[in-house]
């Protein structure tokens, strides 16, 4: 169960460093006006606008034009890896 918990926590905490860095590159592109029916933008978008759109109706998080969505989905994926590495120290520690 141990090794099963260990490959899930893993697999867990990789997609969450993909989706961080689509989150990241989201926002880099956004600074030179992509065209949005382009396909790479549109599966960007397909991707990342899901969690983002929940975070702008939970908390309207725009100023002045700024969208602050990005930032704080990547403050809450971050906190949620480093919750998923911390239960994956305890159960290597309990292993050995």
């Amino acid at each position: 169960m141990d090794t099963f918990a260990i490959l899930l926590l893993r697999f867990i905490s990789f997609v969450i460093t993909i989706y961080i860095w689509l989150i990241i590159i989201r926002a880099v592109v956004s600074w030179f006006r992509p065209d949005p029916y382009h396909p790479l933008m549109r599966l960007l978008y397909r991707l990342t606008e899901p969690i983002l759109e929940k975070v702008r109706r939970v908390i309207p998080v725009s100023a002045g034009g700024f969208d602050f969505s990005p930032i704080i989905v990547l403050i809450l994926l971050y906190i949620l890896k480093s919750l998923i590495s911390r239960t994956l120290s305890d159960i290597l520690w309990r292993l050995h």
